[in-house]
């Protein structure tokens, strides 16, 4: 018969295999691809059987987006912004445009990026479960953020989730797409391109009494 602490000594098992599960899978989806990825070979890398992946994860396509959500967490982790200091708005802003540029900017998110690209155009739920998990959900953050400057009077805005699209776009530009096709980036044309978007979106949702 169990005790309640041989359950409790149980769980951490249960977490450190999904947690292997989803780091083999991760590497396998992202270097080889959705087809190309076995569950039978991600059971083996994380040592564990085929029947326990299906049991925590349900399907390929399951794993697939516990994996695009670890890589989502592990991104999520390097975007980061330093809001000391910046009481006045135009600062806040910039500081914002600048630390979400340089978050899209990196490398990995690059080659990531084109990975789920290439797979959604052969599993379009792909590129939806990478969307929820990653934009959408930091476009939520950004939007709540903006809520709570309107609330404080700051701001004046209608529709927080179209406020907060415009200003990435505005901070991203064209900067966006040279990146993802290897043109060469002028880092002082992304400064200009972020200061033109925090002028740009103060000037439409600043309060003006």
């Amino acid at each position: 018969m169990s005790t309640g602490s041989e359950k409790k000594l149980g769980r951490p098992s249960d977490e450190a295999k999904r947690a292997a599960i989803v780091e083999a899978a991760s590497d396998s989806f992202f270097d080889v691809g959705f087809a190309a990825t076995a569950i039978e070979q991600v059971a083996a890398k994380a040592g564990v059987s085929k029947v326990t992946v299906y049991n925590h994860f349900g399907d390929k396509r399951g794993l697939f987006a516990a994996s695009v959500e670890r890589e989502c967490e592990k991104m999520r982790g390097h975007f980061s912004i330093d809001f000391t200091g910046a009481g006045d708005l135009p600062t806040l802003f910039l500081r914002i445009g600048e630390g979400m540029v340089a978050f899209l900017s990196r490398p990995e998110l690059i080659q990531f990026d084109r990975r789920i690209a290439a797979e959604t155009e052969h599993e379009p739920e792909i590129g939806i479960a990478f969307l929820n998990a990653g934009p959408r959900r930091m476009k939520s953050a950004f939007a709540e953020l903006l809520d709570g400057l309107v609330t404080a009077g700051r701001l004046q805005i209608d529709d927080s989730r179209l406020a907060a699209e415009q200003f990435v776009s505005m901070c991203k530009g064209m900067g966006d797409l040279e990146r993802r096709f290897g043109a060469e980036v002028v880092p002082e044309r992304d400064q200009e391109r972020i200061a033109g978007a925090v002028d740009v979106f103060l000037k439409a949702y600043g309060r003006s009494d």
